[in-house]
């Protein structure tokens, strides 16, 4: 096994599992996780990141952190260019990481989010409420 100093341990992150929502049962069953957690290299950054898997290949997805919670979404968290797409590879996975110039957020509410397509972005294809980290 092999440690990374640049590892972040699940206690000091958000932390979310995401899925498809149930009007796309049947169309869509992406799954995944997301975390954000502070910058290991930048104190006076957050870090984003997000994997997910039993998409369809080759596709690509804008994902984003948002204030809020699944469902009552209350704005994009951060510069919405700040986050690479998701690029599907063949087995359906995919994962994208985020460097955000904020703090970490001690109280509220926030989620990951997964966008059909950069042309459909209303329709969310996964969603997972981000929970703080363990205090």
């Amino acid at each position: 096994m092999e440690m990374s100093p640049d590892a972040q341990t699940v206690s000091s992150r958000w932390n979310a599992v995401l899925s498809s929502p149930a009007q796309l049962a049947g169309v869509a069953d992406i799954r995944g996780e997301g975390w954000v957690a502070v910058d290991p290299k930048n104190q006076g950054q957050i870090v984003a990141h997000i994997s997910i898997s039993n998409a369809v290949p080759k596709a690509v997805y804008p994902w984003h952190v948002h204030r809020g919670e699944c469902g009552s979404d209350q704005g994009v968290a951060g510069p919405a260019d700040a986050y690479p797409p998701l690029k599907v590879k063949d087995d359906g996975r995919a994962e994208a990481t985020a460097n955000l110039a904020t703090s970490l957020p001690r109280t509220g509410r926030y989620f990951v989010n997964v966008h059909a397509s950069s042309k459909n972005m209303s329709m969310i294809v996964a969603c997972g409420n981000l929970a703080p980290p363990a205090q």
